[in-house]
């Protein structure tokens, strides 16, 4: 691997980070909307962003049979983590709700086991079972903690990821081509919540529109950038810096609702960015 597309892999990433950071805020600031209202406008801009890519490479949106039941999972249990993660926006610090949805690599890591038969290595379990400590220390389960549920539903927004990215590397290694995954759950996750979207409504200001379709170009942007951070380098070299969302996360927290996380919080950000670093370490050693 040229050094030049290690460098341009790393920044593409990086950026990916700023603009999923950018998503979280900006689904924080359209107010007090359900997690369902806010998905559903998020995933309609993803879904035009997908169908004109699918168009513009003149790729036919198809699916072989053997594959419809991996995409059925990732779209069901992606619309689940998206739902999961909007909520716990909304009811934690945006840092926490961040680091908790950064859990999804080890969960995939599990259900690859659970689903793929691929092999757990003992270094590979040691950083699962670090990911998981932090997590204890950011969920708070022992410290009275009254946001206890929304934290919960935050490490289900990481459960349903790590399935979803788990049957994405499923369809990935019987060649169903990345825009044609987004396309399907964009309009899946769109499609699912429009009895709700009927019944349960909730009226929009100019403002709150503008937000959510905000957050859906900036969703589109870190879908993008990352995609092009994976063909400068492979996810094994680059993927620790993805948890630089973190720290734009802590950023824009404390610059626009002026939070700051409590030193429970920040422990658990460290024991969980430092299980990223020893698996990324890992899969550096390992692979080429």
């Amino acid at each position: 691997m040229k050094q030049e597309n290690y460098i341009r892999g790393m920044i593409m990433i990086i950026l990916s980070a700023f603009f999923f950071a950018c998503m979280n805020v900006s689904v924080r600031l359209a107010g007090d909307l359900s997690s369902v209202q806010k998905s559903f406008f998020r995933n309609l801009v993803a879904a035009f962003f997908a169908a004109i890519i699918l168009i513009k490479n003149h790729t036919a949106p198809k699916v072989e049979k053997t594959q419809w039941g991996s995409l059925f999972l990732r779209c069901a249990f992606g619309t689940l983590g998206i739902l999961c993660n909007f909520y716990a926006i909304d009811h934690l610090l945006v840092a926490d709700a961040s680091i908790l949805n950064k859990l999804s690599p080890f969960f995939a890591i599990i259900f690859s086991f659970l689903l793929l038969k691929e092999r757990i290595k003992p270094a590979q379990a040691m950083c699962v079972i670090l990911a998981f400590v932090g997590c204890l220390f950011v969920v708070k389960p022992g410290f009275e903690n009254a946001h206890l549920i929304p934290a919960l539903i935050g490490v289900c927004g990481g459960l349903g990821a790590g399935i979803a990215y788990t049957m994405v590397r499923k369809m990935g290694t019987h060649g169903v081509k990345g825009p044609v995954i987004v396309f399907y759950f964009s309009c899946f996750s769109c499609i699912i919540v429009i009895p709700w979207i009927v019944f349960h409504y909730q009226p929009m200001s100019l403002r709150q529109l503008l937000t959510l379709l905000l957050a859906g170009l900036f969703a589109a942007g870190g879908q993008f950038t990352i995609t092009a951070a994976y063909t400068y380098a492979p996810a094994g070299k680059i993927s620790i810096f993805d948890y630089s969302q973190i720290i734009f996360a802590t950023l824009l927290g404390f610059l626009l609702f002026a939070e700051i996380p409590d030193r429970y919080s920040l422990i658990g950000y460290g024991l969980i960015i430092l299980a990223s670093l020893g698996n990324f370490l890992y899969n550096w050693k390992h692979k080429d």
